[in-house]
């Protein structure tokens, strides 16, 4: 049944993912972590990291992992859980292929017709929010830490409570500015952030 659910879930993240992986995040995260509980929270942002690191898209390594981890965590063989990453993959990629083998043979010839444009005029607006939501979803207590609500009294207690959450957002903050205002590459930035965990953490 976990092999159908996990075909089914990402044929239709695949069918609905306008706007690529990012965008697919937001519904990833609710179908595998709210409705079928297959991650935690945790996993899934670990996974979001993994497959922020590894090559090739986003969404696809996504789909890859927690086709993996959710019939591993279920308490399948590591070999089937192989089987569920090829599902996984295989059904979240099928939908795009479908669409893409029917819009190269007509979409060249109507792409000029108003009801297309208006159509893509709706689609930009929604990609947006979808890539907003996955932004959002990512700023949770697995990545930045959880706030301990200490009075200040005490600065030190406050911030050694605080620290992984104060250094996170730091690093956090560094990140922004560093690729948005300055262009550092991100590759760069991967590095770098990785060798500051590892010594901060």
């Amino acid at each position: 049944m976990i092999f159908l659910q996990l075909f089914y879930t990402f044929f239709k993240i695949g069918l609905f993912g306008f706007g690529g992986g990012y965008a697919m995040l937001s519904m990833i995260q609710g179908e595998v972590v709210t409705k079928y509980a297959w991650l935690t929270t945790a996993d899934f942002t670990d996974i979001v990291a993994i497959s922020q690191m590894t090559p090739g898209p986003i969404g696809i390594n996504s789909a890859t992992y927690v086709g993996y981890t959710a019939i591993v965590n279920a308490g399948f063989n590591p070999i089937l859980g192989i089987l569920g990453s090829s599902i996984a993959t295989l059904a979240v990629v099928l939908p795009s292929f479908i669409l893409m083998f029917l819009i190269s043979r007509f979409f060249l010839r109507f792409q000029n017709h108003p009801a297309v444009e208006a159509v893509f005029k709706g689609l930009r607006p929604a990609i947006v929010g979808l890539l907003a939501a996955a932004a959002l979803l990512l700023m949770n207590s697995e990545n930045f830490g959880q706030f301990s609500n200490l009075p200040l009294s005490n600065m030190k207690v406050f911030l050694q409570a605080n620290y992984q959450i104060i250094i996170s957002i730091i690093i956090f903050l560094i990140t922004f500015i560093a690729t948005r205002r300055f262009k550092v590459s991100p590759i760069l930035m991967i590095i770098l952030c990785g060798v500051a965990g590892f010594i901060l953490f």
